[in-house]
């Protein structure tokens, strides 16, 4: 694949250190690291290695990725090796793609509380999905679910929702039937939306009587307990967006979907069309639109640029893939061994839908697969040297004024 002509980071480096002194003291610490981070990756400031192949003589320079979660650049190796952990996790069922999605007034809260916010949609969209599946009139059984953080839109804009993968069944209460889902429907859209909306509303009020929220600007009001509850009351006559998308075609494609989505960023580098007079250009999807109009470019200053993107970083040891239920990992493989040993010999032991994966997915690299391929001839490539990373300098304590 052709390297991207521009990336976050060129915009990072070009405007960031004029912005950063506009922005200075709204920007979290998290935020200036994260943009550190992404302006040296992959540069002389981290290292790197002098490279050689044996084969035909071809020699380059491979600096060091920076490994933040939040750049564009170093997520495929770090889908890669999510997905080789997870290969032993697929059943041969049918799976699901459920999505739970918090409507725009707690969106515009959940900025300033991200921390109690997304914690809150994990556990109540688990709770949600485990809690209408065992209820006998629906599936009756224990599910597991992987879930998805994702915190943007594809304009870069605030928009907090889940993905969630869920296998097509679970085992009954006893452990001694795998109960199946019917094909080609998982569980009622409509149940789990006005569950969801029931749970988080009132987990969310609760984090507020624990005094668990924060308020500025135009919802400073919210702080006072009265004026939250009223607002909460009109959160609960709105209908909330949960859908579930049709079933992926086999195991096969599931695990093509994991590896290019579990580990994606707010916008890759592929998306970016120009930088241009401080005037940042690129792809995105208008999911209003209808047929090929979906598809526009969209034109920002480079400081709103930053903005949206910093947007999304998430706060420190925050995780953005979690499991649950069967697929939790505490009882993981011994829940997983179990429903093997149910579905073997039944109808559900072939694939349901046996079509292929998506040929555009990168394929999980062999075990022993080197490390450096020379671009070239395909040959494994030697490290002849080794580049030492720039120390990275620091500024000075504040001097301390004497009593």
């Amino acid at each position: 694949m052709a390297r991207p002509t521009l990336e976050v980071a060129e915009i990072f480096r070009t405007h960031g250190p004029v912005w950063r002194q506009a922005q200075r003291g709204h920007l979290s610490l998290g935020q200036h690291k994260v943009m550190a981070a992404i302006e040296r990756c992959r540069s002389a400031a981290l290292g790197g290695h002098v490279l050689q192949c044996p084969a035909c003589a071809h020699a380059e320079i491979a600096y060091n990725s920076c490994r933040n979660r939040h750049c564009p650049k170093c997520q495929g190796s770090a889908a890669r090796r999510w997905l080789q952990d997870r290969q032993d996790d697929l059943l041969p069922v049918e799976y699901y793609h459920v999505v739970f999605t918090l409507p725009a007034p707690i969106q515009a809260i959940a900025y300033t509380n991200k921390a109690v916010v997304y914690r809150l949609l994990f556990q109540v969209a688990a709770e949600t999905l485990q809690t209408i599946a065992a209820d006998p009139r629906h599936l009756g059984a224990r599910i597991g679910v992987t879930l998805v953080l994702h915190t943007w839109g594809s304009a870069l804009t605030h928009h907090p929702h889940v993905h969630g993968i869920v296998p097509g069944g679970g085992l009954s209460a006893d452990g001694q039937r795998w109960i199946a889902c019917r094909p080609g429907f998982f569980l009622p859209v409509r149940v789990l939306s006005r569950r969801f909306r029931h749970r988080f509303l009132e987990a969310l009020a609760g984090a507020h009587a624990a005094g668990q929220l924060q308020f500025f600007g135009n919802d400073a009001h919210l702080a006072e307990t009265t004026t939250f509850a009223t607002w909460l009351r009109a959160l609960r006559a709105t209908e909330w967006v949960v859908y579930a998308k049709r079933p992926f075609a086999g195991p096969a494609a599931v695990l093509a979907y994991l590896s290019r989505y579990t580990h994606r960023v707010a916008i890759a580098n592929s998306r970016l069309v120009a930088l241009d007079q401080g005037q940042v250009t690129f792809r995105w999807k208008d999911y209003r639109a209808k047929g090929r109009t979906k598809h526009k470019t969209m034109t920002l200053a480079a400081g709103e640029f930053m903005r949206r993107f910093l947007l999304h970083v998430l706060p420190s040891g925050f995780h953005r893939i979690r499991h649950y239920g069967l697929l939790a990992n505490a009882g993981r493989r011994e829940h997983l061994a179990r429903a093997r040993e149910l579905l073997q010999g039944s109808a559900a032991d072939a694939p349901v839908g046996t079509g292929s994966a998506d040929p555009t997915a990168p394929a999980p690299p062999e075990p022993n697969a080197p490390t450096y391929v020379c671009p070239d001839c395909g040959a494994p490539m030697l490290v002849l040297d080794t580049l030492v990373r720039g120390p990275h300098i620091r500024a000075p304590p504040p001097a301390q004024v004497a009593a």
